[in-house]
């Protein structure tokens, strides 16, 4: 009976953390049938995506990225060239017009590749680093499909990096050290580190595939980085090194890639010109660091069990009066509070102040002000956190400041 029990109790506990389940509760987004694997964001959920693409691209610039947007739609000849065709026919959802066959994108690399082509690039623009949000469309089966974690249309945070030989080294610990960074800020110690080799189906001779994969082991190793061998699931052009969290069910979901790619930059005859003035074969690093924007967000959502950081939180402040007599003093906050572009919203309706409470608690608001007439003597609002608890009476710049110094250094509240 207590082994039952405890399972039980272990089970609620998951479903408490299913993002499927807080999205709904926190009105994020949904799915219907007549879109498999596919979301409707709505306007709460949306802010989430916005803010870790600001956040991003904020990491875009410090590490020295140029920001490109390519077509969703393109003619199939590129993805045959590109040996997608042959090798991933079967996931790209294809359409046709004017007697022309096109792909939707299932991934980003042959638009930045067509982008590279364009100009003539000398060694001296070495490295170029393309990144983009990418919306990419892949015929999953049905059968996988599973809320935000597996979709057939996501984002893709993708970047490719166009350098020579002697770049490869430094550029691949500087991505390592981006995605670090980054898995860091949201709280993420923990994560599986894997060194995929070689598929059947690939392309390249194996000479080359030891020496890539070689190359990856070597730095993976210099950097002291702790990995697990996955034969097999590199990529068809290139071995790759990938980086997986887990969500509630402990189930795990590849996120970050880094994959280092000789071949296709070959095989469509890419080129920068050297210092002796010579066409020269440029390598491409594939790299992804949340993978599926999608994907990410419903593993933070499980993760903070729907306690989002402030800074990535719909709503960061709810105000609230205990009487319709205090309504005017709460606009007088709200608008003190809205000057400073912190998302924040009132609720002077004449409900019970302990149904408010409890109400914006449920939903995960980081503080709730109320205003009463102490609050207003004193011209404060008391203050409750998150997890309801009473932070007391602050004066209203104060809990100004400490909400923007929250969002400004990315606090995690959990």
């Amino acid at each position: 009976m207590q082994h039952y029990n405890n399972k039980t109790n272990n089970s609620q506990k998951l479903l408490a953390r299913d993002h499927r389940i807080i999205g709904k509760q926190l009105d994020l987004y949904h799915f219907q049938d007549e879109a498999p694997g596919m979301v409707f964001w709505h306007h709460n959920g949306y802010i989430i995506l916005k803010e870790i693409k600001k956040f991003l691209r904020i990491k875009l610039i410090e590490f020295k990225y140029q920001e490109v947007k390519t077509p969703i739609i393109t003619d199939s000849i590129i993805w045959k060239h590109t040996g997608h065709w042959k090798i991933y026919k079967d996931a790209i959802f294809i359409t046709a017009s004017e007697n022309r066959k096109y792909c939707i994108k299932p991934m980003n690399c042959p638009g930045h590749i067509q982008i590279f082509k364009q100009k003539r690039n000398s060694y001296k623009d070495l490295p170029i680093r393309l990144a983009e949000f990418g919306i990419c469309h892949r015929n999953e089966p049905s059968g996988s499909l599973h809320g935000l974690m597996r979709l057939r249309n996501f984002t893709q945070d993708d970047a490719h990096i166009f350098c020579t030989i002697k770049q490869v080294a430094h550029e691949i610990e500087n991505c390592i050290q981006m995605m670090y960074n980054i898995y860091h800020t949201f709280g993420f110690k923990k994560f599986v580190v894997k060194l995929s080799t070689r598929p059947n189906n690939r392309i390249g001779n194996d000479d080359v595939w030891d020496y890539t994969e070689n190359i990856l082991e070597e730095i993976l190793h210099k950097l002291g980085i702790i990995f697990q061998y996955q034969s097999g699931e590199g990529a068809f052009y290139g071995p790759k090194i990938e980086f997986s969290f887990f969500d509630c069910l402990n189930r795990e979901w590849q996120c970050g890639t880094i994959q280092l790619d000789f071949t296709l930059p070959k095989n469509l005859n890419i080129f920068y010109i050297d210092n002796n003035n010579q066409h020269q074969t440029p390598i491409i690093i594939h790299r992804a660091i949340l993978g599926s924007l999608e994907r990410f967000i419903g593993i933070i959502i499980e993760e903070y069990s729907g306690y989002l950081p402030i800074w990535l939180a719909p709503l960061q402040i709810i105000i609230i009066n205990i009487s319709e007599k205090h309504t005017d003093y709460v606009i007088k906050v709200f608008n003190l509070i809205k000057k400073h572009n912190i998302r924040v919203q009132t609720d002077v309706t004449n409900q019970k102040i302990s149904f408010k409470i409890r109400q914006y608690t449920i939903l995960h608001i980081p503080y709730i002000l109320i205003c009463g007439d102490k609050e207003i003597q004193n011209n404060m609002v008391t203050v409750r956190d998150t997890f309801g608890k009473n932070l007391g009476i602050m004066k209203i710049h104060d809990i100004i400041n400490r909400v923007k110094t929250e969002i400004n250094n990315y606090h995690i509240c959990y």
